[in-house]
């Protein structure tokens, strides 16, 4: 069963781990995929991999995702070439900077995820929702963190970026939900397997004297499913909130953290 085969998606950040995640997942499930992202040579080694396993894939890379007009005139040449828009996932990279106390690490670096995060998501997802509401509906998705519900220490402001963009999320939802436009995000602990997050586990496991394996064990060992969500289950997760098996959930998350954390 092809839960996409009638879709047509546009990933934002598809060369990155959590946007190729999804791209892959989308493809695998039927939809047509475009790749977005600043470099074309990334992008075009992902969609050769996406093509390689039997999907459809193409890239469309865009020069600036903070600037609106740059967004609209890549959103209108692509859909010139593919025709309108069903499914929207973002996975920009934030910008964020971690790793020091608050007081240390000064307002305007605590502020970067906060003004990246929402300008990019501002502006792709206002004009992704006119364009759905033109054209029959959509859903437009996005990842967070469980740090939007959760307070971690020196993680600098990325949990209330987190936060500011799962409620742009929803109002997004309530203003356009009339037209049958989607708004969800899946909420994650953070996946092992994706590159930045495994440097840092691999990090602390050298510094423990253990191994990753073990490190992974600790971590999990509160989880209910007695795991970390990987990079696949995440993606999974945003292919159900895509698909049409999720046709009543807006302004809502899809919990991915394995019971980590429970809402």
């Amino acid at each position: 069963m092809n839960l996409l085969a009638s879709k047509t998606a546009l990933v934002y950040g598809g060369s990155g781990a959590v946007g190729g995640a999804v791209a892959r997942a989308f493809a695998w499930e039927g939809a047509r995929v475009v790749l977005v992202a600043r470099r074309r040579d990334r992008l075009a080694a992902m969609a050769e991999e996406i093509r390689a396993a039997g999907g459809r894939a193409e890239v469309a890379p865009i020069p600036d995702a903070k600037d609106p007009a740059a967004v609209k005139a890549h959103l209108d040449a692509v859909t010139d070439r593919v025709g309108p828009i069903t499914t929207m996932f973002s996975a920009i990279d934030w910008g964020d900077v971690q790793g020091e106390p608050l007081g240390i690490m000064g307002f305007e670096k605590f502020m970067q995820p906060v003004v990246g995060g929402l300008t990019t998501l501002f502006h792709t997802g206002t004009l992704m929702a006119e364009h759905m509401a033109a054209h029959g509906g959509g859903s437009i998705l996005t990842i967070t963190a469980n740090a939007a519900k959760q307070p971690f220490a020196n993680i600098g402001g990325f949990g209330v970026a987190c936060a500011a963009a799962e409620h742009f999320m929803r109002q997004l939802a309530a203003e356009y939900g009339p037209q049958r436009v989607r708004a969800c995000w899946v909420r994650s602990p953070g996946s092992p397997d994706a590159p930045g997050v495994h440097e840092v586990w691999e990090m602390h496991a050298r510094e423990r004297g253990i191994s990753f394996e073990d490190l992974h064990r600790e971590y999990a060992k509160d989880i209910p499913l007695r795991r970390v969500t990987g990079l696949k289950d995440v993606a999974n997760a945003v292919v159900l909130l895509a698909s049409d098996l999720a046709g009543a959930m807006t302004a809502t998350a899809a919990n991915a953290t394995g019971g980590g954390q429970m809402d």
